[in-house]
């Protein structure tokens, strides 16, 4: 099975859509309640192309898989070198090497732009496959956030997770971004 990354196109958010729909709807890796309107997905996708930061889908056979993208973490000027990601992997192609390979191509985009800290947010802290998914691609655990989130009848925690990008906080930013 090969696994082939490559930048979002707008043909791909009807995949992407309904990667993430069924999450929404069955998991709580997402807090919304009721999956977005394609509108939204699109402007995610557009948002993160104004910012010159990296939209991604995994293709096996062809076939949108998982999809990962980076926005930025906060729109205050001084959070302008840490970005926020979202990752997804469709629920039957898991456990197959997608999300380590989105989340390597993620990481490598986000560096490459500039940015010096990625953090994740990781809907329920029983998530025990996604917070072992952060780890293996270097995020650590820098807290939880309890009973923030009601879904399914029963409160959520968040992971909150980071990842320092390139060298990190050892110099300086370039004034670039």
């Amino acid at each position: 099975m090969e696994i082939v990354t490559r930048a979002a196109a707008e043909a791909d958010l009807k995949a992407v859509h309904a990667i993430y729909a069924q999450e929404v709807l069955h998991g709580t890796a997402s807090f919304e309640l009721d999956p977005p309107a394609p509108a939204l997905i699109n402007e995610r996708w557009q948002m993160a192309k104004d910012a010159g930061l990296p939209y991604l889908v995994a293709q096996i056979d062809e076939r949108v898989a998982g999809f990962a993208y980076a926005l930025p973490y906060r729109s205050r000027p001084a959070y302008r070198y840490t970005v926020e990601h979202s990752i997804y992997v469709e629920a039957g192609s898991r456990r197959q090497g997608i999300g380590a390979q989105l989340f390597g191509d993620l990481i490598d985009a986000c560096t490459a732009w500039g940015a010096r800290q990625m953090i994740g947010i990781i809907g329920d802290s029983a998530n025990g496959a996604s917070i072992r998914a952060h780890e293996q691609a270097g995020f650590r655990q820098v807290g939880t956030l309890e009973n923030v989130g009601w879904k399914f009848g029963h409160w959520l925690d968040t992971v909150v997770v980071q990842r320092t990008l390139g060298v990190g906080n050892d110099e300086p930013p370039g004034e670039n971004l």
